[in-house]
C-alpha cells in the first residue's frame, strides 16, 4: 500500500508542472485574445475575457472599453507586448507582461486570472506600472 501511495505522489509531482504549463499557456491565450480584441476596438470580445467581478464593476462592454482606453492605455495600444514570468497557484495564474507603449515607454503589467466554474480562465485584474518603478 505504501508503494502505491508513494508511486501516486511521484506521478502527481511529475504531472503538476505540465498542468501548470497548460494553465500558463491558457492564461497567455486569454490575455492575447483580449489584446487582439482591443486592437480591433471590439469591446464585446475584449469584455468576454473579464471575470464576473470585473463585469460587476463595469456592467457594459462599452463602459469597460472606456475604462481600458483611459486607465490602461499601454495595454490598449502598444508597440510591443511580451510575456514574462508566470506563476500558478491553485486556480489562479499571475502573468507578467512587458509592454512598450505607443510612445516608446516601457511598462510592466501583472495580470491575474482565475479559473471559473466552467473551467475557463478569466482576467480578474491587471496592475500596470512604469518599468523600473517599485510595486
Amino acid at each position: 500500500m505504501r508503494t502505491v501511495i508513494l508511486l501516486f505522489a511521484v506521478l502527481l509531482s511529475l504531472t503538476s508542472p505540465a498542468l501548470a504549463a497548460d494553465d500558463v499557456a491558457a492564461a497567455q491565450g486569454v490575455i492575447s485574445s483580449q489584446t487582439e480584441a482591443f486592437s480591433r476596438d471590439d469591446a464585446a470580445a475584449a469584455y468576454s475575457y473579464a471575470a464576473p467581478a470585473i463585469r460587476e464593476m463595469f456592467p457594459q462592454a462599452d463602459i469597460f472599453m472606456f475604462m481600458v482606453q483611459n486607465s490602461y492605455a499601454p495595454v490598449y495600444r502598444h508597440k510591443s507586448f511580451e510575456f514574462g514570468e508566470a506563476r500558478v497557484t491553485g486556480d489562479q495564474v499571475a502573468q507578467r507582461v512587458h509592454i512598450v507603449d505607443a510612445n516608446g515607454e516601457a511598462w510592466e503589467a501583472l495580470y491575474t486570472l482565475e479559473r471559473q466554474a466552467d473551467g475557463s480562465l478569466k482576467i480578474v485584474g491587471c496592475m500596470l506600472i512604469k518599468a523600473g518603478q517599485a510595486v
